[in-house]
């Protein structure tokens, strides 16, 4: 792949208790979270794409993208990020971006904006939004894999404090209302996002 060039990796591999189990294929407007997920990682550039998972049936035995399986002595979401770093080196990229499944309105040019900055010498470049940051949402450098075995050897279980400790770039995206950075973590919160306009309409 060509100089800073990137791959996208949603990561689908949380257990979604508080939507009651099976969130990648919850409904929103008729379609899976996983499919708007997907329709968001695809617009952000050509670069290849694959979706990290626990097991194969967290969403649905998908065959239409590859599927990378979390490592099985980790947990959370650097589960996923170690498998798409992992998915980046095999493709031959230099970075990858993630994304969460359950954020239906993220930018369709978040990995544009994130690559533009970040730093020589960061590792990462990271989503901000109405005063938080958003570790899922974040363009990282291969070359993170070597501190992610270091930050998990110490206890480490954050994407946050990874990020830290690894150099972050942090780009602002001021007070949007409605945030495009939201979560959908519960019925409740799909219930309420039915219908709205999203970043895929």
């Amino acid at each position: 792949m060509a100089d800073g060039a990137f791959v996208t990796v949603l990561l689908a591999g949380g257990e979604g208790r508080r939507m009651g189990g099976a969130k990648p294929l919850r409904l929103l407007d008729g379609r899976p979270l996983l499919d708007h997920g997907l329709r968001i990682a695809r617009a952000q550039g050509p670069g290849p794409l694959a979706v990290a998972v626990r097991t194969p049936g967290q969403v649905g035995g998908r065959s239409d993208v590859p599927l990378l399986l979390d490592p099985v002595d980790c947990v959370g979401p650097l589960a996923g990020l170690a498998s798409a770093l992992a998915f980046a080196e095999a493709c031959g990229a230099g970075q990858v971006l993630t994304l969460p499944c359950d954020a239906p309105r993220l930018p369709l040019d978040l990995g544009a904006r994130l690559a533009g900055a970040l730093a020589p010498g960061d590792q990462v470049a990271m989503a901000f939004s109405r005063g938080r940051l958003h570790p899922t949402c974040a363009l990282w450098r291969v070359s993170t894999r070597a501190a992610l075995d270091a930050y998990r050897a110490s206890g480490g279980r954050s994407l946050k404090g990874l990020a830290q400790g690894a150099g972050v770039s942090v780009v602002d995206w001021g007070e949007p209302d409605p945030d495009p950075f939201v979560n959908l973590n519960t019925p409740e919160d799909l219930a309420a996002a039915a219908g709205m306009e999203t970043a895929l309409d």
